[in-house]
């Protein structure tokens, strides 16, 4: 019983988090509403997966850039229509922010809905606030997806890495298997060096008229 309760505890605390919800941002020098997702998944993953998506539904994106740009990461959507959300053309402007440096799994999204530079979030009905909150909510499968692609990209890295420390250490096996070889032989030589030295040593001392101490 006791497990049935904290299970339901916890789906629930895991539903409340999952819900989307409205929220304000700064964006073009004023503060405006957004419709608002906390995510447990990487920054990037949830950017990718709202790239992609908004790709796949015929929407390129503009990210603002530039050094003194305060609008700087910001994704602009211009004149796009989605009709999960509505069947009137908007302005999506979107930032994805790390929620902090050390949760680098909590991602939060947040999506202005915006027309000629008016904040319009304000005057949309409860159908089409429900509807984008919706759409956030939608987004959990394509993060999952973006989110294993990224997982992918960098194990396939490791394992690159993996091989190359491998071929590595072979290539420093092979050369230090030469080098042993080498000197394998070089003993082999300078040994017979020694005994030749060493036979011409005791000719030459043989060779003395009176014995000499060693």
């Amino acid at each position: 019983m006791r497990f049935l309760l904290l299970s339901a505890t916890l789906l629930l605390a895991t539903a409340a988090f999952s819900q989307a919800y409205e929220s304000s941002i700064t964006y073009d020098k004023k503060k405006q509403k957004t419709i608002s997702m906390d995510y447990s998944f990487s920054q990037e993953a949830v950017e990718n997966a709202v790239l992609l998506k908004m790709e796949s539904l015929g929407h390129r994106a503009k990210v603002e850039k530039g050094l003194f740009n305060k609008d700087k990461g910001f994704i602009v959507f211009g004149d796009a229509l989605l009709t999960d959300v509505s069947d009137e053309r908007y302005d999506y402007i979107v930032k994805v922010d790390r929620k902090s440096r050390r949760e680098k799994d909590e991602t939060t999204l947040n999506v202005i809905i915006s027309r000629k530079g008016e904040d319009m979030i304000p005057n949309l009905d409860a159908q089409t606030i429900g509807r984008a909150k919706l759409f956030l909510t939608n987004l959990i499968p394509d993060i999952e997806e973006a989110s294993l692609e990224l997982q992918i990209k960098a194990q396939d890295e490791t394992v690159v890495k993996a091989e190359k420390k491998f071929k590595d250490l072979q290539d420093e096996k092979a050369d230090l298997e030469k080098k042993l070889k080498k000197n394998a032989e070089d003993l082999e030589k300078q040994q017979k060096e020694i005994e030749s030295q060493r036979a011409t040593l005791d000719g030459l001392k043989g060779r003395r008229k009176v014995p000499a101490e060693d």
